[in-house]
């Protein structure tokens, strides 16, 4: 009794210490966040305060006023920014994911000449920064005419994002057992309705993956956009990030509550794809 009292205790023990080590790692993951947003609600005197001020003494929603008011700082157009953020993130993820499907599917599930050869070299192009892309990218698209245009950054991201939408969602497929497909069509389905109905659901997981990556890296990326757009009809929130800095000042208050703006449809999209991510890794495979 004595040894099993003891090992429970042992057990209880390190469970509490995973747990309070998770709290941790969690607070520390979360603590940015956390600051940018009582940055946007505090004011500047606080912000650049030293030793920093943890609790903010007064709290105010001036920032996120001025922002959707016009009214703030240089009049900002927010909105035209979230408008542009949200159609090239969403276009660009919609078609690296439609890209990413057929390429991972055809990589998982067919031989052809040169496949590993050509996998290895999407691979490879995983390995050049964006920021190296961005002089060579600019030469090009001045020349097509596409500098500030929705066409040219969506461009730029579905090129961006394709070759690890490729190799996630190749991944999945192969975990997806041919005999399915097959078990389909011969009750019946046809080649493409095995795979919507069987093969889709099963590699579900993957795809949300992948299109939560994607989606993530159009919406904050910086470097391209900022060398690819110049005026408000194109301009992403990033980079309408720099509308708050002036020559001698920035507005801390104002480009935090931007921030603030940006996370939360990130978060909201991760939150409801993690609901399929969850099932579809849970749901059984084959019914009985």
């Amino acid at each position: 009794m004595n040894e099993n009292a003891a090992h429970r205790l042992k057990r209880r023990a390190l469970s509490i210490g995973h747990s309070v080590g998770l709290f941790l790692a969690m607070a520390v993951i979360c603590l940015p966040g956390l600051w940018i947003v009582l940055s946007s609600l505090r004011p500047t005197v606080e912000i650049l305060a030293k030793p920093p001020v943890w609790i903010p003494q007064e709290i105010s929603f001036d920032a996120y006023v001025a922002m959707f008011s016009g009214v703030g700082q240089g009049g900002i157009p927010v909105l035209d920014y979230f408008r542009n953020s949200i159609v090239i993130s969403v276009t660009s993820t919609v078609i690296a994911l439609a890209i990413g499907m057929a390429g991972g599917y055809a990589f998982a599930r067919y031989r052809f000449k040169g496949k590993s050869g050509i996998f290895l070299g999407f691979m490879l192009t995983r390995t050049v920064p964006g920021i190296a892309l961005s002089l060579p990218l600019f030469f090009v698209f001045a020349r097509l005419g596409i500098i500030d245009t929705h066409f040219g950054l969506i461009l730029a991201y579905v090129a961006l994002n394709v070759p690890f939408t490729i190799w996630l969602i190749d991944g999945f497929f192969r975990q997806v057992p041919k005999d399915l497909a097959e078990a389909a069509q011969i009750d019946g389905c046809t080649r493409w309705q095995a795979f919507w109905q069987v093969e889709f659901p099963l590699a579900r997981p993957g795809i949300a993956s992948a299109g939560i990556f994607a989606f993530l890296t159009s919406w904050n990326e910086f470097a391209l956009a900022s060398q690819l757009t110049r005026s408000t009809a194109s301009k992403t929130l990033p980079v309408g990030l720099l509308d708050y800095t002036a020559e001698f000042t920035i507005d801390w208050r104002g480009m935090c509550a931007l921030a603030v703006v940006m996370i939360v449809p990130a978060l909201t999209l991760t939150f409801i794809v993690q609901k399929h991510l969850v099932s579809g890794l849970t749901s059984g495979a084959v019914k009985g």
